[in-house]
């Protein structure tokens, strides 16, 4: 007998989801990836062909993150065990 995890995960790759799963998941663990820090001064709010869309509280903010952004996307990559994040966009 299959476990839930493992019908699940068949689910998602029969309907040809997969890629949307995972994007999905980069904005849902936005928090926790960055950390407390970045997490407070900005949210994940979508992500379309790669590209992560961040709100960020202020300009300042802003482009200080965009000076971390190599670093942000080989982590997300990294725990998201996937190049799902091709770039970010601050806003």
């Amino acid at each position: 007998m299959k476990s839930l995890g493992s019908a699940i995960e068949e689910l998602v790759q029969r309907l040809g989801i997969g890629k949307k799963v995972r994007e999905y998941e980069a904005v849902l663990q936005w928090e926790r990836i960055v950390g407390e820090k970045i997490a407070s001064i900005s949210t994940a709010v979508r992500i379309q062909q790669g590209i992560l869309m961040v709100k960020v509280k202020t300009a300042p903010w802003r482009n200080e993150l965009s000076l971390l952004k190599p670093d942000i996307i080989r982590k997300m990559n990294e725990e998201l065990k996937e190049e799902v994040v091709k770039d970010i966009r601050f806003q």
